[in-house]
């Protein structure tokens, strides 16, 4: 592997994603990013996006067709998305028991799960609608 150069927008990148409460699409990671970096471009994060997955810092979630990103380490978990705000949480309970190698009627062999829950997050439960 190639080693790169840390930048100041590679590091603040990072963190936004580091610091989330859930997986972040790419203009939310843009918008979090500007109060530290003002002017950071929007090609800039993509570009950082890509790096960060390939060095396997952060990877890929896709939820509903759109693809957001969270800091990698998290171990196993799952995702609440919020149907009223829009937010997506990491959820660290598993709410399935499909251990890995588990035969699924009809044959087929689990090798890993992944779920999305929906609904409303806490703060917009508790508002009035």
């Amino acid at each position: 592997m190639i080693a790169t150069r840390t930048t100041r927008q590679r590091d603040v990148i990072a963190h936004v994603l580091e610091g989330a409460e859930g997986p972040l699409a790419v203009n939310d990671v843009h918008g979090r990013a500007l109060s530290d970096l003002p002017g950071l471009g929007i090609a800039t994060v993509y570009r950082t996006l890509k790096l960060l997955t390939e060095q396997g810092r952060i990877h890929p979630v896709t939820l509903d067709g759109e693809t957001l990103y969270e800091a990698s380490g998290k171990g196993h978990h799952h995702h609440f998305s919020c149907t009223r705000c829009g937010r997506v949480f990491t959820l660290h309970t598993c709410p399935v028991a499909l251990p890995r190698g588990t035969v699924y009627p009809g044959g087929f062999i689990v090798e890993a799960h992944e779920v999305t829950l929906y609904g409303q997050c806490p703060q917009c439960a508790a508002a009035p609608a």
